[in-house]
């Protein structure tokens, strides 16, 4: 059908909203509330527009197109409305832009300074709230929540774990935890999705900011650091480069003139926990163990299970993340070899993700009163570091990571798109069951974004049936299906953000699905062109069996390497 936009013919389709068909024409209307994907709240009404013989402007986001509509999109009387909106918005909104966490990265002041609001018209009781900082990886601003609706809607309907709503009536309303406690005592699972669809300063994570450059400065302490592998590959968007880029060596030179004195790749890591995870696959599927396994790498996922479904923490490898693994490592046999005292070794871990600060605080990840890491920093918080010492980034010349722990396959690059760790360690069980590396390295029916990817692989003389989710509105429907008797699936990959780590909590905000897209084409050229493609090839990996582990799944790994979960009670 085609319908008119500012006095332009353009082609729409049956049942599509106007914002729909204004998007794919290549025309903007701005909102606050839009979430692609899901059904429209048309709570904001900033995207309203003025339709040809209807007296009230219409909500873009939520009206379908007609044939022969005719629609202006920035009429005076559309202008002025959203106009009038945002100065609402604005009316008891805190003042304290300078100081926001989201300063010039703000969807509400970009509208404004769009529109021209340079002064106030509206004035306001301002909101008085206390900031909650309870939680050991997020924060809330009650005071800059718009209720725009965005983080409640992510959290219930994409991620299922509802652990904020609105509370409260009329003017009264805001978004919280139930009885509006603080976070540290709902179910949030700190996967710091809401963090990212929310337009303000209202969410956003703790910063480790402050005690990464004191542990810099101290002349006592050793400072090492570790980046994940999905960050080499979304930094470079932050510095005007291609998504999509790989830019570890870059990155590694801009670590090392920041003063960490070690930097490490957790790919190296990633590598190792297919050494023990494969082996624990393995020894289920051949001595009875409890089937399907189901992945470990991802905080979010695992606080969600003992929250929602302990009866089920059986099904979750024992394997720690490759944060974890590599922290323990690090102190529990680099910094011994190095002649290091592993308490004036300060580890610190880049990562995409807002869990990993949770994960790196669980008591379960101390030994001997030493944590395996002691900071995580996010891809936004190492953007901000960099551009606080004025790094060109652009300029470094590529460097190589340090050794041993610099070496990874391309295998262990994957574990940064969904799929990747399925893929990886069925390259690796292949070697374990047959002695033989796989003739196909790809497993295409694992690849890609979408949310459920299901197939089955013959491994020797095992036909495994294997299952890739990520959201964990996803995992959980699939959890369901194995808790109510589903028989048929051997091994399960988990990961909490929709798209993976590539798309965490952690993350440069504002990265539409395109984006993604390309980061996860560049872990999938990056494993194309690799000389080392399989884990078990990792040289490094088999030096650190032959000097300290032994071999997977020993009683040193386990102590090492492995972990336990536990049921959380949470309040409803």
């Amino acid at each position: 059908m085609q319908i008119e936009v500012n006095n332009r013919p353009i082609e729409a389709q049956a049942g599509e909203t106007i914002l729909a068909a204004l998007k794919r024409a290549g025309l903007s209307v701005p909102t606050l509330c839009h979430m692609e994907g899901l059904l429209p709240s048309g709570a904001c009404r900033i995207c309203a527009v003025e339709v040809e013989g209807q007296r009230s402007l219409i909500p873009a986001c939520s009206y379908p197109v007609a044939d022969g509509m005719k629609i202006l999109t920035h009429s005076a009387r559309a202008v002025a409305a959203r106009r009038t909106i945002i100065e609402l918005l604005l009316s008891n909104h805190p003042d304290d832009c300078l100081y926001c966490v989201r300063n010039n990265n703000c969807q509400l002041q970009t509208l404004a300074a769009e529109h021209g609001i340079a002064q106030r018209r509206f004035s306001g009781l301002k909101s008085d709230h206390t900031i909650d900082i309870s939680g050991p990886a997020l924060g809330r601003d009650p005071a800059k929540c718009i209720l725009c609706g965005k983080c409640v809607r992510e959290c219930e309907e994409v991620q299922s774990v509802a652990a904020i709503d609105f509370i409260g009536r009329g003017s009264k309303t805001r978004v919280g935890p139930a009885f509006n406690e603080g976070l540290n005592l709902s179910s949030c699972i700190l996967c710091g999705q809401c963090v990212m669809v929310c337009p303000t300063g209202a969410l956003f994570e703790q910063s480790h900011v402050k005690q990464v450059m004191a542990a810099i400065q101290d002349p006592e302490m050793t400072v090492v650091i570790q980046h994940a592998p999905a960050v080499s590959v979304t930094l470079a968007e932050a510095f005007g480069l291609p998504a999509g880029q790989d830019i570890a060596g870059t990155l590694t030179a801009a670590l090392r003139r920041l003063g960490f004195d070690y930097v490490f790749d957790t790919s190296f890591s990633a590598d190792l926990t297919i050494m023990e995870e494969a082996s624990e696959l393995v020894q289920r599927l051949t001595s009875g163990g409890t089937l399907p396994m189901m992945t470990s790498c991802s905080p979010g996922w695992i606080k969600f299970m003992e929250e929602f479904y302990p009866d089920m923490l059986g099904h979750l490898s024992t394997c720690k993340s490759p944060q974890q693994m590599l922290g323990a490592v690090i102190k529990g046999y680099w910094a011994v070899k190095q002649g290091l005292d592993p308490s004036k070794v300060y580890s610190v871990s880049v990562m995409p993700c807002t869990a990993k600060k949770f994960e790196a605080s669980r008591p379960e990840m101390v030994h001997d009163g030493i944590a395996d890491i002691d900071a995580v920093l996010t891809t936004r918080e190492l953007v901000q570091l960099i551009r606080m010492h004025g790094l060109d980034v652009l300029a470094l010349q590529a460097e190589d990571a340090d050794r041993p722990f610099g070496e990874r396959s391309t295998a262990g690059k994957l574990f940064g798109g969904t799929g990747g760790v399925m893929e990886a360690a069925v390259r690796t069980a292949c070697f374990l069951v047959t002695g033989q590396d796989p003739e196909v390295m790809e497993v295409e029916a694992v690849r890609g974004l979408a949310g459920v990817k299901e197939t089955r692989v013959k491994v020797g003389g095992l036909d495994l049936g294997l299952a890739v989710v990520s959201g964990l509105g996803n995992a959980r429907a699939l959890v369901e299906q194995v808790r109510q008797g589903r028989k048929d699936l051997h091994f399960i990959e988990v990961m909490t953000c929709p798209g993976g780590c590539i798309a965490g909590g952690g993350q440069l905000l504002g990265v539409d699905l395109a984006g993604v897209q390309r980061r996860l084409a560049g872990l999938y050229a990056i494993d194309a062109e690799g000389p080392i493609r399989m884990s078990h090839h990792n040289e490094a990996v088999a030096e650190l069996y032959r000097e300290f582990l032994g071999q997977p799944l020993s009683e040193r790994s386990h102590h090492l390497l492995h972990t336990h979960y536990h049921r959380r009670d949470v309040v409803r």
